[in-house]
């Protein structure tokens, strides 16, 4: 994708047809302020560039029938989420249609060089399916704060090496095409947004559950990163004066008492202290004990486990419920790899936030979980990318 909108009429259309799918001239019309003939004009240069293309008749309403419009069926967009211990590599259409995804376990602890590796092994295969003949732009997910001009992760706790390595400029001469780097979260929330829950929310946050905690703040439609890139690291607000020692290094931080890596703690000290035979009976079976592993000793009625995902939940939910108090969004949702703890996780965090914040703030506030599950964050990256691409040069 060499071409780039001309102005800001013409990203307004791309972006139409990217939410919208195929639309008659007419009906874009309807959409954007723009008298029928500087419309017109505006349309046959998106054609000339190729970014659009014909696709058919339009419905008739009244006189002659005019042509729709759809975005080049050739695009592709690359979405990668890189997790702390998995890695979500998807290509989408130009609408944004996941067209094939691939999981994979990584872990972000050895480092770029390694994971990106391994990112475009996945992608080359991707491509290999006939999914793809090449990229015309890939948006990134890490898990960290990013210095988003640059696309630089920046001091990330549970990312050793990671610091000021030049993603978006590795990855773009790797992919041959323009990268954009975000947090994750921040890409969950742009998915969900999306193609998601919060399709009809503008002001909401999106908080991830995994084995970090991170939150999504979405202001007016738009991500709100914050002057360092770090907005939304709730993971690392302190829950317990003199707590837990957290991988940030400070002590009593809520990552470190309910994250996918401190609940399989617990659940590990649960079983050998005889708490819970159900956990036992696992930890014997394979040796370690997981998030997942606690969601099915709950789910199986063991009260240790209900006990460990509520005492969790309440901790989570007293910190939501502050954001709550502070920002009054209009939805909040709840995602990443804990979330397989389900309505049990949920119940928790809706207690804490309904008697905690007030009832201005709450009354009519959805606390849900996301839909999209692992799409969320490939999906976010390819909405990033094309955000970029379909924005005036």
């Amino acid at each position: 994708m060499t071409a780039r909108p001309a102005n800001a009429h013409q990203a307004r259309l791309l972006r139409l047809l990217r939410d919208g799918g195929p639309n008659s001239r007419a009906q874009l019309g309807d959409q954007i302020d723009l008298s029928r003939s500087k419309l017109a004009v505006e349309v046959d240069r998106l054609l000339e560039t190729g970014l659009v293309v014909a696709d058919g008749l339009a419905a008739s309403r009244g006189g002659r029938r005019s042509h729709n419009i759809r975005l080049a069926p050739e695009l592709r967009f690359l979405g990668v989420d890189i997790g702390a211990t998995s890695v979500d590599v998807a290509v989408t259409n130009a609408e944004l249609e996941v067209l094939g995804h691939i999981t994979q376990p990584m872990d972000v602890r050895e480092g770029p060089v390694a994971v990106f590796e391994q990112v475009l092994a996945m992608a080359a295969k991707l491509r290999a399916s006939g999914l793809a003949e090449g990229f015309d732009g890939a948006g990134i997910g890490v898990p960290g704060p990013v210095r988003f001009p640059e696309g630089v992760p920046v001091a990330p706790p549970i990312m050793p090496g990671w610091d000021g390595f030049p993603v978006r400029e590795a990855l773009s001469q790797e992919l041959g095409c323009p990268v954009m780097v975000d947090n994750d979260v921040n890409l969950m929330a742009v998915g969900e947004q999306h193609a998601g829950v919060a399709r009809s929310a503008r002001d909401f946050l999106c908080v991830k559950i995994g084995t970090g905690i991170g939150c999504g703040i979405v202001v007016g439609g738009e991500v709100y990163r914050g002057t360092t890139g770090s907005a939304g690291d709730i993971g690392h607000i302190q829950v317990e004066p003199d707590g837990r020692q957290c991988a940030c290094g400070n002590k009593g931080c809520l990552e470190a008492y309910f994250s996918g890596a401190a609940l399989a703690r617990d659940a590990e000290e649960a079983a050998r202290d005889g708490r819970s035979p159900e956990l036992a009976g696992r930890l014997e079976a394979s040796g370690k004990l997981s998030a997942a592993d606690v969601a099915v000793a709950a789910a199986a009625g063991d009260g240790t486990s209900l006990d460990l995902i509520r005492e969790g939940g309440n901790r989570t939910g007293q910190v939501i419920a502050s954001l709550v108090s502070f920002f009054n969004p209009g939805l909040v949702v709840i995602g990443g790899g804990v979330t397989g703890l389900g309505h049990t996780l949920l119940a928790a965090l809706r207690t804490q936030v309904y008697r905690q914040s007030l009832p201005l703030a709450t009354g009519n506030l959805p606390i849900v979980l996301g839909e999209l599950g692992p799409a969320a964050g490939v999906i976010g990256g390819a909405r990033l990318i094309s955000d970029h691409l379909f924005s005036p040069a």
